[in-house]
């Protein structure tokens, strides 16, 4: 959905802003919204395919940095947010079977099972506040869109069954504030820290950067630089590649909010 104002939700707590998800009133990306406080991509799985994800995340941390995970057939979370029910509080889900998108819902509850693992994502909408803190601007919140998310040619580490491609989120950044982008999100490594590539899109296997996989295309302005983070979307596309046979996640862009600020996942 393009055109939200998403900064009147940036001074409310999480807890209200995921009652209003919870209620069905919020649908849409959480970008800019409880502003210093940590965001979360979801992967829930069969506690068959756990461990090889977790040894997944492990190896490859920039892009799957674990913030949680949940006890099995779980829906309640220990540290990152109290009063919290994984299968309702994001604003929108993805169900995958073998590989294969077979819905998008506002409510997971009605596919929940006693055998699944709850695994929380760091999220880059994390350190857009401290970007937009540090005067370095965060174009799709300008402009009321979901960040722009590219799949990469560049293979992850594969663990277990799990083998894929990463996934990185683009924001054009004026030139002269690059450093200054760089230096802000490295100091934050649980939510996919400092940039993975810086530049030319087609260096890592993006053909068009008008044309994202998965969130909207932004304006790109002259004197600006494409700068690529790590995205927990990465997770999904490993998904599709590896096809298992039952996985939740959530819609790109649609986050968990969590209780945890982001000055606690700094360095």
């Amino acid at each position: 959905m393009e055109g939200i104002d998403n900064l009147k939700y940036a001074d409310m707590q999480p807890k209200a802003v995921r009652a209003l998800i919870r209620k069905g009133e919020i649908d849409w990306n959480t970008s800019g919204m409880c502003a210093g406080y940590a965001q979360a991509n979801l992967v829930v799985l069969p506690k068959k395919y756990a461990y090889d994800f977790l040894l997944f995340a492990q190896r490859n941390p920039k892009s799957c940095p674990v913030l949680e995970v949940g006890d099995t057939g779980s829906r309640a979370l220990r540290h990152i947010a109290k009063d919290a029910d994984i299968a309702k509080d994001l604003p929108k889900y993805r169900i995958y079977e073998k590989g294969i998108l077979t819905g998008e819902y506002t409510d997971v509850s009605g596919f929940w099972r006693d055998d699944l693992v709850v695994f929380l994502i760091g999220c880059s909408f994390s350190f857009e506040s401290a970007l937009l803190d540090a005067d370095v601007p965060v174009r799709h919140i300008e402009e009321g869109k979901n960040v722009p998310m590219y799949t990469t040619d560049i293979d992850c580490v594969p663990a277990g069954v799990f083998s894929g491609k990463m996934v990185v989120s683009m924001r054009p950044i004026p030139r002269g504030k690059v450093v200054r982008s760089v230096t802000v999100t490295a100091s934050m490594p649980r939510v996919h820290g400092s940039p993975i590539h810086i530049g030319d899109p087609s260096a890592i296997g993006i053909r068009d950067i008008n044309k994202p996989e998965f969130g909207d295309a932004v304006t790109i302005n002259e004197g600006e630089t494409t700068v690529f983070w790590c995205c927990g979307v990465t997770p999904q596309s490993v998904m599709m590649n590896s096809k298992p046979d039952f996985v939740i996640t959530h819609a790109p862009g649609h986050m968990f909010i969590t209780d945890i600020k982001n000055n606690d996942l700094k360095d």
